[in-house]
């Protein structure tokens, strides 16, 4: 196998980072990863096409500390991952007693990926309803820092009770980003919660090569840009008119599940619009 596939790992333009959900997939073997390639180094490969992954396996369980070592020691310099927390932390009957799973996971090995560790995103069951108290208490229960780096976390709500100025307030009290999707499933909603932007794009198309058509991902890049200068896409859809002062924000793009053996093609897609900007 020839080291010129590991040899330059894309940068992410202008803050805005692209990327998918995981690195295992099999189909990704005929359509992604080179023939030949194995198993063992798709990670590595896929680190140096994309500029983040979002981690799946952790909502499951966490990790071992050798495990997170290991991700970090594969991945170039300049790459991270997000990970999705613990589904026991976000399905706990009382939010406000999650306090012990919570620290379990952040204190437990997270270290272990240094500067390779991106937002960690809390995603709730579309069943939770908002209660504005126990959601409260479970946001002042987010460790805000690790190793003395600041963390940052992502939240996704999946019930239609969130698109309220209350959640919005709650969120922009915090200071955190709320996911924004374009699934049907789900709310979707664009309000600026937080001090990055993070996105999770659930429409790839099999019979498209690039997962998205080309005028919507040349839609996308545009998006992506506005977030990434400080300001807010005027074709999304949103809660509340307040805007919040415009200042740069990171942007994180996935594209997550849909016709997921198209999903490596649409962020290198999107990463190719936002280079040739």
């Amino acid at each position: 196998m020839s080291t010129d596939l590991f040899a330059d790992a894309p940068v992410p333009i202008h803050g805005i980072r692209t990327g998918i959900g995981g690195w295992t997939f099999k189909p990704w073997r005929d359509n992604f990863y080179p023939a030949g390639l194995v198993q063992k180094r798709e990670l590595e490969y896929a680190s140096r096409h994309l500029t983040a992954i979002e981690i799946n396996g952790t909502f499951y369980g966490a990790q071992k500390p050798a495990t997170y070592a290991r991700w970090r020691s594969e991945t170039p310099e300049g790459f991270v991952f997000s990970l999705k927390a613990p589904r026991y932390c976000t399905d706990a009957k009382r939010l406000a007693g999650a306090g012990k799973s919570i620290e379990g996971f952040v204190f437990g090995g997270l270290a272990e990926l240094g500067d390779r560790l991106g937002p960690i995103l809390w995603q709730f069951d579309p069943r939770r309803a908002f209660d504005r108290d126990d959601f409260a208490a479970f946001l002042e229960l987010l460790p805000r820092e690790l190793d003395g780096a600041p963390l940052r976390h992502v939240l996704e709500v999946r019930h239609p009770s969130f698109a309220c100025p209350e959640y919005l307030a709650l969120a922009r009290q915090h200071r955190l980003p709320t996911v924004f999707t374009d699934s049907p499933d789900y709310p979707s909603f664009a309000d600026l919660t937080g001090d990055f932007v993070y996105a999770r794009l659930m429409r790839s198309r099999e019979r498209v090569a690039s997962g998205y058509p080309d005028d919507e991902l040349d839609a996308w890049a545009r998006r992506a840009r506005a977030w990434a200068a400080g300001g807010a896409p005027e074709d999304l859809p949103t809660i509340g008119a307040e805007r919040p002062p415009a200042r740069p924000r990171e942007v994180f793009v996935y594209f997550i599940g849909a016709a997921k053996a198209r999903n490596p093609a649409a962020a290198m897609a999107l990463q190719a619009r936002l280079q040739d900007a």
